[in-house]
């Protein structure tokens, strides 16, 4: 691929889509498959003449997707091929920009946990490895509470 051709795969080609038929390339229908579910609501404010059932019927099928909205709203099937299109790059920059965002947060916490760790840990192992039995004491009464505390229907009246 040159740089200056497009990101998004040809609408029409000699790619072969999922169902052997010439349209959408297998690789796009597999990914609309897996996103569809999310897309489904987008997809819904897109066209609000289609019904839901009716789009989830296609079951995730990019082509036949395309064909039934087409067919429901008198929109040409090129237009509404490049309108999904457009969507599904628009959600998936959407969600690049949500990782990205989280990123340095996922950092932070995994600093935060490491430090827990370092500073916590000694602090645990310490009492216990000076007096085992009294920490295995300690964990069993807690663990006779908290069955106690969650099975209450075992009671025996």
């Amino acid at each position: 691929m040159t740089p200056d051709q497009p990101s998004t795969p040809p609408l029409e080609g000699p790619d072969a889509s999922s169902n052997g038929q010439p349209g959408t390339p297998a690789i796009l229908q597999t990914a609309f498959r897996e996103r569809f579910e999310t897309l489904l609501p987008t997809i819904q404010k897109q066209w609000p003449e289609v019904a839901r059932h009716t789009l989830e019927a296609t079951r995730g099928s990019f082509d036949q997707l395309v064909e039934v909205i087409s067919r429901q709203t008198g929109g040409a099937t090129p237009r509404v091929k490049q309108q999904l299109l457009d969507l599904i790059e628009a959600t998936t920059h959407q969600a690049q920009q949500v990782g990205d965002s989280l990123k340095p947060l996922e950092e932070q916490l995994e600093q935060l946990l490491d430090d827990l760790n370092r500073t916590l840990r000694p602090k645990l192992e310490k009492p216990v490895r000076e007096r085992p039995l009294l920490a295995l004491g300690v964990a069993a009464g807690v663990g006779v509470l908290l069955g106690l505390l969650l099975s209450p229907g075992r009671r025996s009246a």
